[in-house]
């Protein structure tokens, strides 16, 4: 990812996320050095992640396909590269946050090998000033 591609990538953060990253979030991720990945078909940009290499571990801050490719796998094979990328970069391990009713990405992470290690309580602002648990997820690599 680069700041090219950041109008592309934020109409999918837009469309897909409730509390979506904002373009400094995405800069800022960037000017840090962290791994920003996109996942093309062609010229059309299907999804992204974004992690946070630390020693020996990696974090998977934000990782989204776009919603009208929901549902078909791109997910799964975004998530699988970034952990084998991760892997040849020296990660033992992946971790990551997911709000609590994220059923879908919950399942996509099982699916991929990752398990839950605790919780967060009232880690996500919600509608209305509530606030949502977030599941803490990891996965050897």
């Amino acid at each position: 990812m680069t700041t090219n591609d950041l109008d592309a990538v934020l109409a999918i953060e837009i469309q897909a996320h409730h509390s979506p990253w904002t373009r400094g979030n995405f800069t800022d991720s960037l000017d840090a050095g962290h791994v920003a990945v996109v996942m093309r078909e062609h010229d059309d940009l299907l999804g992204y992640a974004v992690l946070m290499p630390l020693p020996q571990e990696i974090e998977l801050l934000n990782i989204t396909i776009a919603p009208q490719r929901q549902g078909r796998g791109w997910g799964r094979r975004l998530l699988q590269q970034i952990g084998i990328d991760a892997k040849m970069q020296g990660a033992k391990r992946m971790f990551l946050e997911v709000r609590e009713s994220n059923y879908s990405a919950r399942a996509l992470y099982v699916g991929g090998g990752f398990g839950e290690i605790g919780v967060r309580r009232n880690y996500y602002a919600t509608v209305g000033n509530q606030r949502e648990d977030a599941i803490l997820m990891a996965k050897t690599l």
